[in-house]
């Protein structure tokens, strides 16, 4: 005889939602796509400000680059009226003395604009090589002075802003071996000279 499966109580029945709690997952279902909506709107905010960024960024370095050259030329251009001016009111002069102090004038002019800039010379004449801003193209010797000392400047170093943009070319003392000392020489000519132990004996 089949035995009948006891049937499944109240407690056991699988309950189902209540309208309370549908309305409730609705309503989170609604802010999630309210949030969704946000967050992809301000992405694509996001987007197209990078694109512009991308489009203005080009032409504000050419501007900037631009507005830094005018600046550099507008501080040369009274070296350049100087100069005419100097060409001007020496024409026909003889006086090289005159036109040298002007020249002498227009170049210090010249340095001062640079300083401003943040351009610098680099000291040679007289200082210890140091290959980190001098390029040395020559070795010379003088005796009277210290080894590795430059000796002379063909051209001048630049540095702007303490980076070495232009080395200083330069000749560097260089000093001979020391010659041999002339007690030393004779004694080697006497080695030379002096005739063998064998050789006396003999005789």
């Amino acid at each position: 005889m089949k035995h009948k499966e006891p049937e499944k109580t109240k407690e056991q029945k699988q309950p189902e939602p209540k309208s309370e709690q549908i309305e409730e997952l609705r309503g989170q279902i609604a802010q999630l796509q309210k949030e969704k909506d946000e967050l992809f709107a301000k992405l694509q905010r996001v987007s197209a400000d990078y694109t512009n960024f991308q489009k203005r960024t080009p032409k504000q370095i050419a501007d900037t680059v631009c507005y830094e050259k005018e600046k550099i030329i507008k501080t040369l251009l009274p070296v350049l009226d100087n100069f005419e001016h100097m060409l001007q009111n020496t024409h026909g002069t003889e006086d090289a003395e005159t036109i040298i102090k002007g020249i002498r004038i227009i170049y210090d002019q010249m340095l001062d604009i640079l300083r401003l800039h943040g351009v610098e010379q680099i000291r040679a004449l007289g200082e210890k090589f140091d290959p980190a801003v001098h390029q040395a193209i020559m070795q010379r010797p003088e005796p009277e002075q210290e080894e590795g000392i430059v000796l002379e400047e063909f051209q001048t170093g630049y540095k702007l802003n303490d980076r070495v943009i232009r080395p200083g070319r330069v000749v560097v003392n260089k000093l001979p071996s020391a010659p041999l000392v002339p007690e030393q020489k004779q004694d080697a000519a006497d080695l030379q000279q002096q005739p063998s132990d064998e050789s006396t004996d003999k005789d």
